[in-house]
């Protein structure tokens, strides 16, 4: 199974785990709620997992401008 991470704001891909059994706590996805994980995880029919996240640059922009946080995706 793969895990590939996204960015929710610019698309761009952050990085692919590839590990053959991973529990859910072993990533986190446990602390998330049920809404938080219908946005952020997608399985795909291949086996594979599409997480969505947050680059270093996108969030070096949040930071800067806060008000960036209103918008879903703010860099086409």
């Amino acid at each position: 199974m793969a895990l590939h991470y996204y960015c929710r704001h610019c698309g761009v891909k952050i990085g692919t785990i590839d590990a053959l059994e991973l529990e859910s706590e072993q990533l986190g996805f446990h602390r998330l709620t049920e809404e938080e994980r219908l946005d952020m995880i997608q399985y795909l029919p291949t086996g594979e997992i599409c997480v969505k996240s947050i680059c270093e640059d996108c969030q070096e922009a949040l930071d800067r401008n806060p008000d960036l946080h209103q918008y879903e995706k703010f860099i086409q």
